[in-house]
């Protein structure tokens, strides 16, 4: 056993004498002119470089598997029974060093998941009750302990923010490389990093409960999880391995050319096809890895590239699920005095739609506070009555205006009618028994949805639905916006599992594209689950492919990785094959040689790792050219 790890840690080195070897054999034979040190010399490299070519040939015998190194093995005995040192010598150095530069390439397409391990915090500075500060493991980091991180410290925790402000930078997490804005009260997570200010977090999640802890662990389960592809080639190389043996010794029964027998076990080697399906599923995973984007595995990808109904939830997925302004109407008055009246006298109650004006007039910073409010009155059902620096002021809905007999006119009607057809939720304002403002207030739409659906018909999505337990008249409003094919609203959670059902039974491949929280049935049914969110447990438990920036440039790029990976694969595969007919043919025409074989065998090894490296590049970078706050602004 010692042996055996020595020579599994001295690999590297065994391959480099194994060159010095090979050259010092050529030269002396050219330049020394001695063949016997020629013979010596190469021979005694052979012995070295089969060292560990067969002691993992014997391991994969013991376990009942004939692999490419028995091949290998067999090879060379053959070679120095025949007296080739020379072909046995460079047969094993360039299979040594095939490893070696395999081995090279495969860890950086690792490297973004590696890189993800590397950024876990260690520690974490935790403040005492007597106000100090002690630093600890972050293993010994409790729930309810507060966790001081400054500015350049990576954030230990997932928590919620009790004291200072700062910006994150939260790539880590989300894929988003831009920094986000943190005050008192918002939600940090662990390993991310602080780029400004300071904070002192509360722990919520610590240790492997941690958002941070959870993507590393998806994603590297993900690395093992393997593809159709690759069960596929793991259940043909199982059968033509041995078939290559079992032709070599029919070449050598016919032909009686040992040496041709031998050339066919070496030529025959399916490394490329071994390698090019799990590397390619690596690399594309990765890709998704850097930009906040989790596949849970090649069947995932596999899957996924085979999708052609998108079935979306819409608050939160297809609109922003927050209720704001999203219509101002005007009627020739000072617009910042009639909002901020409005939002001083909405400031008095604590409806949904009150808020939602307050927090707008508060982004177009209009001061409305120091207003003198007198006399106000909530009337149930209708809105709120007030005397504001003696003004009678009305906010409400169409009854409280008629029940003050105040008058809209033609157009305000109309403007009235248009905003109701949209689903918006409607907030008249009348000052001094005229109309002033027309409010519509709705959960905003996605600017970027409309683009990236169109981006989803281009990579090959052929049928768009809307799936909502909202209103008809919003959620079709919402539909005819971002140009969904098919609306069904105003649905239980179960009746969304059924319509997915009737898809699937129609002969669709169905993705559920929703929060990860309320449509995890529909997520779990359907052929991909796809969670929109920031990282919840139910979402990176439940979901096919988690997109933590919840953003539709996250799905149109993971839906294009998606079919990009599976033809990287098949490419991958069509190079194996097509180098080993090649080499079987050359064979056969008499221009291919053993060694010159190995290292054609070997090159299209690389071939199909270089091939698959272009997946860690594939798509547009992060943008990384403004900051976001937490306090939304609205035009």
């Amino acid at each position: 056993m010692k042996f055996q790890k020595y020579v599994q840690d001295h690999n590297n080195q065994i391959t480099l004498i194994t060159a010095i070897l090979i050259v010092a054999g050529y030269l002396s034979k050219y330049a020394l002119n001695s063949l016997l040190g020629y013979n010596v010399i190469l021979a005694v490299a052979s012995v070295i470089a089969a060292v560990p070519i067969m002691m993992h040939a014997y391991q994969a015998l013991k376990a009942r598997v004939i692999s490419i190194e028995f091949l290998v093995s067999i090879a060379v005995i053959g070679a120095f029974i025949i007296g080739e040192y020379n072909e046995s010598a460079i047969v094993t150095f360039l299979f040594l060093f095939g490893s070696y530069l395999e081995e090279r390439t495969l860890s950086k397409t690792r490297q973004s998941i590696k890189s993800l391990t590397e950024m876990a915090p260690t520690t974490a500075t935790v403040v005492q009750a007597d106000g100090t500060t002690e630093e600890v493991d972050v293993d010994d980091v409790d729930e309810g302990d507060i966790v001081l991180v400054k500015t350049g410290g990576s954030i230990p925790v997932d928590g919620q923010v009790v004291e200072g402000h700062g910006y994150t930078d939260e790539a880590v997490v989300t894929g988003e490389s831009r920094e986000v804005g943190k005050q008192v009260q918002d939600s940090v997570y662990s390993g991310t990093m602080l780029s400004d200010g300071y904070l002192k977090i509360e722990a919520t999640k610590v240790g492997d409960d941690t958002t941070f802890a959870k993507i590393i662990e998806l994603v590297e389960d993900a690395q093992d999880t393997k593809s159709h592809a690759e069960k596929f080639i793991d259940r043909f190389s199982q059968y033509y391995t041995p078939a290559v043996l079992i032709i070599a010794i029919l070449v050598f029964i016919f032909s009686r050319d040992f040496k041709l027998a031998i050339t066919v076990l070496v030529l025959g080697c399916p490394g490329a096809l071994v390698i090019g399906a799990p590397v390619s599923n690596v690399a594309g995973i990765g890709n998704g890895a850097k930009r906040g984007i989790l596949v849970k595995g090649g069947e995932a990808m596999d899957t996924f590239s085979k999708i052609d109904t998108f079935v979306f939830d819409k608050t939160g997925t297809l609109t922003k699920g927050n209720t704001s302004v999203s219509t101002v109407k005007n009627y020739g008055t000072d617009l910042p005095a009639a909002l901020s009246m409005t939002a001083r006298i909405e400031s008095l109650s604590d409806h949904p739609l009150g808020r939602a004006i307050v927090s707008y007039t508060e982004g177009k910073n209009y001061v409305f506070n120091d207003l003198e409010v007198e006399d106000n009155q909530t009337v149930k059902g209708q809105g709120m009555v007030a005397q504001i620096d003696n003004h009678d002021v009305l906010a409400g809905n169409q009854k409280l205006m008629q029940a003050r007999d105040v008058k809209l006119s033609s157009q305000q009607s109309q403007d009235l009618s248009d905003l109701q057809a949209t689903g918006s939720s409607v907030v008249i304002v009348a000052v001094d028994g005229v109309v002033t403002l027309i409010l519509g207030i709705s959960d905003i739409i996605r600017p970027e949805v409309a683009q990236q659906l169109q981006d989803l018909r281009d990579k090959g999505a052929k049928h768009l639905v809307m799936l909502t337990g909202d209103n008809q008249a919003t959620a079709q409003y919402v539909a005819d916006q971002v140009g969904i094919d098919e609306v069904h609203a105003e649905l239980m959670p179960e009746q969304k599992v059924e319509f997915v059902k009737k898809f699937q039974q129609a002969g669709r491949r169905v993705a559920f594209v929703g929060d990860g929280i309320n449509d995890s049935p529909s997520i779990a049914t359907a052929d991909i689950g796809i969670a929109m969110g920031s990282g919840t447990d139910v979402a990176i438990e439940t979901s096919d492919v988690v997109l933590m920036q919840s953003s539709f440039e996250a799905l149109t790029h993971a839906y294009g990785l998606a079919k990009k990976t599976v033809l990287n694969t098949k490419e991958n595969i069509v190079i194996a094959i097509g180098v080993v007919a090649f080499l079987l043919i050359g064979l056969i025409a008499g221009f291919i040689y053993m060694a010159s074989g190995m290292f054609v065998h070997e090159a299209s090894i690389l071939v199909v790792i270089f091939n698959a490296m272009r997946l860690i590049s594939y798509g547009k970078a992060p943008k990384n050219d403004q900051v976001v706050t937490t306090t939304p602004v609205l035009k």
